[in-house]
């Protein structure tokens, strides 16, 4: 299908994705003099401009990782005016502003990488309070790691205010195309409401 154009429907998947499917995702295309290719497991085959890759659930709320919802335009058929007008403000920025929308993305992706390496610290710490013995004063291993650890999160703490301080800024800016995004939603729910 990728080679001919042909469009591919996965159906019934769950909320984690198989990494084998990430070059797909990503169109990881490779340019081979006029042609364009793409690595599919341990092969690189031959790409189609017009294939189209559609995935679908069954869950009712999915929740998928930042890395995933970057990847792929999610579409919830369960939309709220809300909703639909938060995608499509992504959509209109997209267009207009792209380098704004990828800094938005990559801001996610960087802020989820800092909560899951502060998850990590605090097992860590966890573990080593845990398996300290008795007076954990005397354990300099132990001192140490949770020395490591208070300056790691210390860190981590001072790159994600960094990150929320850029995402405000970036918010303010795409607040600036809210008002379309607002008038497509509520347009779409009218002509959704003539048929009733």
């Amino acid at each position: 299908c990728i080679q001919i154009g042909n469009p591919v429907l996965l159906e019934n998947i769950g909320e984690e994705i198989d990494p084998a499917i990430d070059p797909v995702l990503q169109k990881q295309i490779i340019k081979k003099g006029n042609m364009s290719m793409i690595k599919v497991g341990e092969n690189t085959i031959s790409y189609s401009s017009d294939f189209r890759f559609y995935v679908t659930t069954k869950l009712r709320n999915p929740h998928y990782l930042p890395e995933v919802t970057t990847k792929v335009s999610l579409l919830n058929f369960m939309i709220t005016y809300e909703g639909l007008a938060e995608q499509l403000l992504s959509e209109v920025v997209r267009l207009e502003k792209p380098e704004l929308e990828e800094t938005k993305e990559q801001l996610i992706i960087e802020s989820a990488k800092n909560k899951a390496e502060l998850q990590m610290c605090e097992a860590k710490i966890l573990k080593t309070i845990s398996s300290a013995g008795e007076n954990i004063l005397e354990d300099e291993s132990a001192i140490q790691i949770l020395s490591d650890s208070k300056k790691l999160q210390e860190e981590i703490a001072i790159k994600q205010e960094a990150t929320e301080e850029k995402n405000k800024e970036i918010d303010e800016t795409r607040n600036e195309y809210m008002p379309v995004a607002k008038m497509n939603s509520g347009l779409f729910f009218c002509i959704s409401d003539l048929a009733n």
